[in-house]
């Protein structure tokens, strides 16, 4: 088959790691960057580090509202599908990148391979959510990371084309997880090398919800900086500006910020960490592998699965709140699976090799 794979975002980047690693050894992939997050921090780096082919396309598109960036997006890509005629077009996640590129694909009746389908908030408030469903309803494979994921689809009427494949982030963190650490490359706001204390928190914090004013974020950072060890916060671009100003108007001393890492130092900040505070969807479930204790920071819960003996918690935008899920103990089960056996991207290669035995014009 030639597919045509989309990415524009950090957390597309990963699992396309895994995807286009196994996708390549059956079919002829086109790779297609929206340039979402387009700086080299959140985007080159990784290309680099996990050794993804270098994107045939890149749209070059950021910023704007969410409706200004979906519409570039579905132009931009209409008129790549429109030159390559692909069997199908392949997407992860819910950014604006994957519903633009979902419903361009749809629209010229190329079919449209969703992976990381299914997943619910509950919520349209949420933009990510709007993306997912709409997404989902558009495609003619969903992929699932877990069971429950594709329960949802039944729901909605949509189980016919959903397969559980597992949780293809796990198939890079497994791949990656395991390498020596060596010498980790954390850049601090000053551009200076940082030195990784022997014993730190990990910590992200993106998301609107949690960073529109300084409210929010100060209890979040307060809660941090009152913790026994420092906390590495490595800052979003986009949120640099607030989380500076913040830190030296409160003396936050405890909290070193830096500029985004790669995945291969995430991974190892995760393995390392005394326990993570997020309200990263890709962080909490890196964590939940790594056998790392989360709290997560947000209104709704995201992976369900990993919100047992309390290896990840949900909070509140709240210093006490966060506090008192951060002392609880979590307790593991080994034999606990929820997000498959690392081998999710082979599997969505043998279901396709089932649906479509000699491509698309073929059926």
């Amino acid at each position: 088959m030639k597919i045509v794979t989309v990415v524009g975002a950090r957390p597309q980047f990963i699992k396309a790691a895994a995807g286009s690693r196994a996708l390549r050894r059956e079919h002829q992939e086109i790779l297609v960057h929206t340039g979402q997050h387009f700086d080299d921090n959140m985007s080159a780096v990784f290309f680099r580090e996990m050794e993804i082919p270098e994107p045939d396309y890149n749209l070059g598109i950021s910023g704007g509202s969410h409706a200004q960036m979906t519409a570039r997006m579905l132009t931009g890509i209409e008129d790549i599908l429109m030159k390559e005629q692909p069997d199908a077009l392949l997407v992860y996640g819910d950014t604006n990148s994957t519903l633009a590129t979902a419903l361009a694909a749809a629209k010229l009746r190329i079919p449209v391979l969703h992976v990381e389908a299914g997943n619910r908030l509950g919520t349209l408030d949420n933009p990510e959510e709007v993306n997912r469903k709409l997404t989902d309803h558009c495609s003619s494979l969903l992929f699932t990371a877990t069971e429950d994921a594709r329960e949802k689809l039944v729901a909605e009427g949509l189980g016919d084309k959903a397969y559980t494949v597992g949780n293809i982030m796990y198939d890079s963190f497994l791949h990656f997880a395991g390498r020596p650490w060596g010498s980790p490359n954390i850049i601090g706001l000053d551009g200076k090398k940082v030195s990784v204390p022997d014993s730190f928190y990990y910590m992200t914090c993106h998301r609107q919800e949690n960073t529109y004013s300084d409210e929010p974020l100060t209890e979040i950072l307060s809660a941090m900086n009152s913790l026994d060890a420092p906390a590495i916060y490595p800052v979003h671009p986009r949120n640099r500006e607030r989380a500076e100003r913040i830190c030296q108007k409160e003396n936050f001393s405890n909290i070193i910020l830096t500029q985004p890492v790669g995945y291969g130092d995430s991974v190892q900040l995760t393995k390392h960490a005394k326990k993570i505070v997020t309200d990263s969807g890709g962080l909490q479930c890196e964590a939940f592998y790594a056998g790392v204790q989360c709290v997560f920071v947000l209104d709704y819960v995201v992976w369900p699965e990993t919100m047992v003996g309390n290896r990840n918690q949900l909070a509140k935008a709240n210093k006490e709140d966060i506090l008192q899920k951060l002392s609880a103990e979590q307790v593991i089960d080994p034999a606990y699976q929820p997000f498959g056996d690392g081998h999710a991207a082979e599997k969505i290669c043998d279901i396709l090799r089932e649906k479509f035995p000699m491509g698309r014009n073929d059926q």
